[in-house]
């Protein structure tokens, strides 16, 4: 045992940071036997003593984040930037607490099972995560490989997240059921654990000046909360296909350059969410939007690029773009499950934010290249090529036509009766949702009221709308 001090000294130094910072998930041992007060004041009472912490203490050492050999992070003086992650996550799991406290005067609840999860996910997952990250920068390091090649070190790293996650989470829980009188169904033990480590893995992925030890249990606990209030789950067997199947078409696409890593974990926690509540196909239906949109992005793009108009970043998308054009669809497919009673409606409302998504693209993409004078949507006055608003014969020829494909598939796959009622309301909801994009660019973006993701997020919405309406309309 006396070896056990001398191997943590000698160990390299972000590995022993980041035993401690997994070492601190073991708190979750202690829930079945103390109460959620003492849980609480007990988190509370870390953040206190993270933050008197003297500097002379050997915790302190132990615990601020080192840079790495000729980063920029060597020219900062930032010493105690470890110290203050790990104050963040005794902040994180206080918040969880208090919210859980405070809801005891409610009707609602968030369960130990949910804030030990997430727990469990920040510190077992992030922690298993860090450890092969810095290997492989060390790695790169070492053999003196361009500074670009790190990034091949964070899907690694995210992949070892996202499996820890998962297995410490439903741990956790099985955890609970042991020692507390309560009854978790498996089910959804297991349901809740994959979205909330996909979603830990997701608020990794994404560049931010917000730490890790915020973002992460704050987003997966309160994911998992949201879900756990829909009481709806599916067999593990059924979860596990989904999340495969999700995350191999979501790296595909990061391999091709499609997407970056925001966007698979995005695209991924959007395919497993979308086929537990509904069905493959709808997830099938939103991945042509997603890869049309990537084809035609590349489409000219020296030329797009040589005029101004190409997408950054050299087309590949990011989770806002995933988000922004499919924040609609996730919400139809979240409804198709727990209200089928209205599955024709939200099936056709479907349809139409689909069809949005691709004509608004497809016409964005396409309509750039154009060599007619582009008009201004609200004025129907010439103007120049790129402006928000402006709008050309073959980029409305582009959306009609990508509406209409979205149309065509659910008739291929014989998922709809009238065939020409489908494509029409579909064609119809996907055309207008995009020109009411175009329209909204003219006023609203370029008054500076919305981002360009905003725009896409409300047109799509406009576009379920119009679709839903004339389905109610003519059926």
């Amino acid at each position: 045992m006396a070896g056990i001090p001398n191997i943590f000294e000698n160990m390299e130094h972000e590995y022993r940071r980041q035993l401690l910072h997994a070492a601190f998930g073991f708190l979750i041992l202690l829930f079945p036997f103390i109460g959620p007060e003492i849980l609480l004041v007990l988190s509370f009472l870390m953040i206190f003593a993270l933050t008197f912490l003297p500097e002379d203490w050997p915790l302190n050492r132990y615990l601020y984040k080192k840079p790495l050999p000729g980063s920029r992070e060597m020219l900062t003086d930032k010493i105690n930037e470890g110290l203050k992650s790990a104050k963040n996550l005794a902040i994180s799991v206080f918040i969880l607490m208090l919210i859980s406290a405070l809801l005891e005067f409610t009707p609602y609840r968030l369960p130990l099972s949910v804030i030990a999860s997430a727990i469990a996910i920040s510190t077992f997952g992030t922690s298993s995560a860090n450890f092969i990250r810095h290997r492989k920068q060390l790695q790169v390091l070492r053999c003196k490989l361009n500074p670009g090649e790190t990034e091949r070190c964070l899907l690694p790293s995210s992949i070892v997240l996202l499996g820890v996650g998962i297995l410490t989470a439903c741990l956790a829980g099985l955890w609970l059921m042991h020692w507390q009188d309560i009854t978790i169904d498996l089910n959804m033990l297991f349901f809740l654990a994959v979205i909330g480590s996909v979603t830990g893995a997701l608020f990794e992925s994404i560049p931010s000046n917000i730490d890790n030890n915020l973002s992460v249990p704050l987003g997966s606990g309160m994911t998992m909360w949201l879900f756990s209030s829909f009481g709806y789950s599916v067999p593990p067997q059924q979860m596990f296909f989904a999340l495969i199947f999700s995350l191999v078409l979501g790296y595909l696409a990061y391999r091709t350059k499609i997407a970056d890593l925001s966007a698979l974990f995005s695209a991924a926690l959007l395919g497993v969410l979308i086929i537990v509540f509904s069905e493959l196909f709808w997830f099938v239906l939103l991945l042509t939007f997603f890869i049309l949109g990537g084809a035609f992005t590349k489409y000219k793009y020296r030329y797009k690029e040589s005029i101004g108009l190409a997408q950054s970043k050299g087309g590949v998308r990011s989770y806002e773009n995933v988000f922004s054009n499919s924040m609609a669809a996730l919400i139809l497919a979240i409804c198709y499950g727990i209200y089928p009673q209205h599955a024709d409606l939200i099936i056709f409302a479907y349809l139409g934010t689909v069809a949005t998504a691709t004509g608004d693209t497809l016409a964005s993409e396409i309509g750039t290249t154009a060599h007619s004078q582009p008009i201004m949507i609200t004025t129907l006055k010439p103007t120049r090529a790129g402006v928000d608003g402006a709008v050309t014969i073959l980029g409305e020829v582009a959306a009609l036509l990508g509406s209409m494909v979205i149309g065509l598939l659910p008739v291929l796959f014989g998922r709809v009766e009238n065939a020409p009622m489908a494509i029409a309301i579909t064609t119809a909801g996907g055309f207008l949702g995009t020109n009411i994009d175009s329209l909204l660019g003219a006023t609203l973006q370029k008054r500076g009221m919305l981002s360009n993701s905003g725009v896409n997020f409300v047109a799509t919405f406009a576009g379920a709308v119009v679709s839903g309406i004339i389905y109610l309309l003519i059926s």
